[in-house]
């Protein structure tokens, strides 16, 4: 067993694995940051050890990740395929796995959570956020695209027709608050409060006989989460609209206007995607 990466900071203490996202100040979910949670992943399946919990946070005070990098969505996605191989080549399906993983994993969310950044706290089992200064958003229908790793069939589930279409297609920014009372999180605790709270879970978590708590995850799971059949058509539908003219447009103005760096832009993304001109 070996949780050692260049992107990503660890700990262990007491049958739990801190994994603190340390990918540049946008944590951008790119070729380096992907890579290596590929690589979390599959020793979380072939050689956990003790690791019953894992608990991922970030180690920027305002991003969590801000998205994937769209400069570089073959290569990220290259990363990605060796979750799964060729067939299933894509971000959404690596976060499938995650999902399925056999341990209990937490998000412990600080700043913005946007994009792929919010499919990968959604594939998570819990989240839990600051309620000062976190803030969720799926602002791909704003470029012309769509969530494709995940976030559609999980907020469709999480938050029934209605709100997931107004969370979608709206594009905006949700705070902690609100995203707790549309059920996309578990809870929205005082920053002060928020590692206490998800470390004391996570060790009571750990402190129980595991095979019960995998074969909770594990039912659970099989009412819940969505067939593969599911998330690869939203891989496909997003890879596709990404490369029509209109979505490249929108997102050209974006980069010129400091998409993909930190900054203005960046910190208000969902009011960002509303301006094109």
């Amino acid at each position: 067993m070996r949780f050692a990466y260049s992107s990503i900071q660890t700990r262990q203490e007491a049958g739990v694995l801190f994994a603190t996202l340390d990918a540049g100040p946008l944590n951008l979910l790119g070729v380096d940051l992907v890579r290596d949670l590929v690589s979390l992943v599959d020793t979380l399946y072939t050689d956990p050890g003790d690791v019953r919990v894992v608990v991922i946070d970030s180690a920027s005070a305002e991003f969590f990740s801000a998205h994937v990098d769209l400069t570089a969505v073959p290569q990220y996605t290259a990363e990605a395929a060796k979750a799964g191989g060729p067939g299933d080549a894509s971000l959404g399906m690596f976060l499938y796995k995650l999902a399925h993983v056999p341990v209990i994993t937490i998000a412990k969310v600080r700043g913005r959570a946007r994009g792929g950044g919010s499919e990968l706290a959604l594939a998570c089992d819990m989240i839990f956020a600051a309620r000062e200064n976190a803030i969720f958003g799926q602002f791909e229908s704003g470029t012309g695209a769509l969530p494709g790793a995940g976030g559609l069939q999980h907020l469709a589930r999480r938050l029934g027709r209605t709100r997931a279409i107004e969370v979608i297609t709206g594009a905006d920014d949700f705070d902690a608050d609100l995203a707790e009372r549309y059920g996309w999180i578990n809870r929205a605790l005082p920053d002060a409060e928020l590692d206490g709270f998800v470390e004391r879970l996570a060790e009571r978590i750990a402190g129980f006989p595991p095979e019960g708590v995998k074969a909770a995850k594990r039912a659970i799971n099989n009412l819940t989460l969505p067939d593969q059949a599911n998330v690869r058509s939203d891989s496909a539908m997003f890879l596709g609209l990404v490369s029509l003219p209109e979505t490249r447009e929108r997102l050209d103005y974006l980069a010129s206007r400091g998409l993909h760096t930190p900054g203005e832009l960046e910190r208000d993304l969902g009011k960002a995607v509303a301006e094109f001109r």
